[in-house]
């Protein structure tokens, strides 16, 4: 951008024959053409949403752009995160769809997350329900440990068996159960509750016969489906502040389907310009999404870094409960 040049007093006059009107500042534009890096694979879920995103955004957008996704690796997202960590540069020409499950990789100190995240930049979003739920009533504190099912140790589901501890509940985690086997199980009175994240959950409970517990909401939310249901996070005060905080990051991981991102240090009118296409997915996003997902605002969203304490304190507490033991 060109600068006007001050001309000292004496050159003044001699300069008038000179002088030329200073250029208007140019106008911030998004680029013709970006990419959206996208967890595979090709006919998943995520693929088949960050399609229609990236063609609401197009509409959206005050100039023409032609916005292409590209699927990279699997549904965890670690692979498109790795990628556009290393190839994406700040000029608003590409993007990520990041889902909570590569957020939480990062977390638990997976090996493969290669990325660091920190400085980057929510566009849009999509979020959904995370509610712990049972058979029977939650035991009260004090009670025999209950048993939650977990896929894994790493998984963000992991986030229910914190929560109850820093709620001073006694449970433990019976881990390799997921979806329909989760379910199973706790039919078979081999577990006492399960996570059910994603679309449709009070259905779902219904339809199960369960009994929700608490949801994974942050501190002073409530879940839109199920308003009357306490967070965990907002009444998990028996641990320390770094654990405490170490339960929202992953509760947030637990409820994010996934957001659009840019890379740290894009200059401030390339992200507002990316917002502002995101506007009108925002406004379809409802639409378009599944029963019990909600769009996300990107300005207001909440930053995705969390604070190193906090990663020490979960992993810390994962090698101590579930035997965990990341990079």
């Amino acid at each position: 951008m060109q600068r006007l040049v001050s001309i000292p007093r004496r050159g003044l006059a001699l300069g008038l024959g000179l002088w030329a009107v200073a250029p208007q500042r140019a106008v911030a534009m998004l680029p013709g053409a970006a990419v959206l890096f996208v967890p595979g694979p090709e006919d998943g879920p995520l693929s088949h949403w960050a399609t229609r995103l990236a063609a609401a955004l197009a509409r959206g957008a005050t100039t023409a752009v032609a916005l292409t996704p590209m699927v990279l690796g699997g549904p965890d997202g670690v692979t498109a995160a790795n990628r556009f960590a290393t190839e994406a540069a700040p000029d608003g020409r590409a993007l990520l769809v990041l889902p909570g499950a590569a957020l939480h990789a990062r977390l638990v100190g997976d090996p493969r997350a290669r990325y660091d995240g920190a400085g980057w930049m929510t566009v849009c979003g999509a979020e959904g329900a995370a509610v712990v739920a049972g058979r029977n009533p939650m035991a009260a504190p004090g009670g025999a440990p209950l048993r939650l099912a977990l896929p894994a140790a790493d998984h963000p589901a992991a986030a229910g068996l914190l929560a109850c501890d820093l709620m001073g509940v006694a449970a433990v985690g019976v881990l390799g159960l997921s979806g329909a086997e989760a379910e199973a199980a706790l039919a078979q009175g081999a577990v006492d509750a399960i996570l059910l994240q994603g679309p449709a959950v009070p259905a779902r409970l219904a339809a199960l016969g369960l009994q929700p517990w608490f949801s994974l909401d942050a501190a002073g939310g409530r879940d839109p489906g199920l308003p009357g249901l306490p967070s965990a996070v907002e009444a998990a005060t028996a641990g320390p502040p770094a654990l405490r905080a170490a339960l929202a990051a992953a509760a947030t991981h637990a409820r994010l389907q996934a957001a659009v991102m840019l890379p740290a240090l894009t200059p401030g009118n390339l992200v507002a310009l990316w917002r502002a296409a995101a506007q009108r997915w925002l406004e379809e996003g409802r639409a378009e999404l599944s029963a019990g997902l909600w769009p996300l605002s990107g300005a207001g969203h909440p930053s995705l870094a969390v604070p190193p304490d906090a990663v020490l304190a979960y992993r810390a507490w994962l090698a101590r409960r579930l035997g965990w033991r990341g990079d």
